[in-house]
């Protein structure tokens, strides 16, 4: 638990950014690596600590991922939490031959997405969680074991998700050895209601150790259900530079919720993040100029933050 409350502490909000990995997923137009390492830096500098960089999957297929180790590295020199996602076995060990702080699981809330995601059952794929877990006690006890579940609000295949079964998954992940878990609105389906109920299950799941919430803006309720997983425990919340990525199960899904957005509302609450609006900006100018073509959302951007006002964001130390 201590390694876990050091990276992800218990009373303070934190924030993920998963545009290197979740954005780039179905990104057309792919930056190159000096690029990416460029707009790691800058959002590194602006206040950001916590990033999935990209996923252990075969370059063939995944180019966009083929440089995660030159990523790895870069994120270690600048004392980054780098995270990457581990969707098999052979994805668990690369992912221990490195110097990645954080392994990815995915479990998926049906058996229809679990089937055409990771061709394996979700029991399958909660054993799989426990694999990963023994193998990083055995190899490098320092490194996470995260587990998402994926759908945890409605699959675009199966349709409704009965919430006990989410709670279920998420117990079982945690009995199989996993530090932290996370629930996501894979396809963007849910409200705030139904966002901060099952929030407020996982609260009292987890205890005192923090969970995460990874939400899509596919029908723009992706700023208001950060809101209420905010109030109902949550303190892990994912999200992307301009809202970049989607999932394949979403067609015309506008992606993650706006990191950007995230931080604005998030110091609206209450809850300070540490990080630059400033630095922000010009880590998205970096990353629009290196992916032409490539749509990129965000109220802050577009409006700003309010004039005339005494709000301000804390920045970083």
């Amino acid at each position: 638990m201590t390694r876990l409350t050091e990276v992800y502490p218990a009373d303070r909000i934190t924030l993920r950014e998963v545009g290197l990995r979740d954005g780039l997923q179905l990104a057309r137009a792919l930056p190159a690596t000096a690029a990416k390492i460029a707009w790691l830096g800058r959002e590194g500098a602006a206040g950001v600590r916590h990033f999935e960089i990209g996923s252990f999957l075969p370059a063939a297929r995944f180019p966009q991922f083929a440089d995660i180790d030159a990523m790895i590295a870069v994120a270690a020199r600048l004392d980054l939490h780098s995270a990457g996602l581990t969707l098999n076995e052979r994805g668990a060990d690369a992912a221990l031959a490195t110097e990645i702080r954080e392994m990815v699981c995915v479990v998926s809330a049906t058996e229809a997405h679990s089937e055409a995601n990771m061709r394996r059952s979700r029991a399958d794929a909660v054993a799989l969680v426990g694999r990963v877990a023994a193998l990083r006690d055995a190899a490098a006890p320092e490194k996470l074991v995260n587990a998402g579940i994926a759908m945890a609000f409605g699959c675009s295949i199966s349709g409704e998700v009965d919430p006990e079964e989410v709670v279920r998954l998420a117990g079982a992940c945690l009995d199989a050895g996993a530090d932290i878990v996370g629930i996501a609105d894979t396809v963007g389906y849910a409200g705030p209601k139904a966002v901060g109920a099952l929030c407020a299950r996982l609260d009292r799941l987890c205890g005192d150790r923090p969970f995460i919430i990874h939400l899509h803006d596919t029908r723009g309720m992706g700023i208001a259900n950060a809101a209420a997983a905010l109030d109902n425990g949550a303190r892990v919340i994912d999200a992307s530079l301009g809202g970049l990525g989607g999932c394949p199960f979403a067609p015309g899904a506008t992606g993650n919720v706006v990191f950007e957005d995230v931080v604005f509302m998030a110091e609206s609450m209450g809850f300070p993040t540490g990080i630059d609006l400033g630095g922000l900006k010009e880590a998205r100018s970096i990353a629009e100029e290196a992916m032409p073509g490539e749509e990129f959302h965000g109220a802050l951007h577009r409006a700003g933050p309010p004039e005339n006002t005494k709000w301000e964001a804390v920045g970083a130390d």
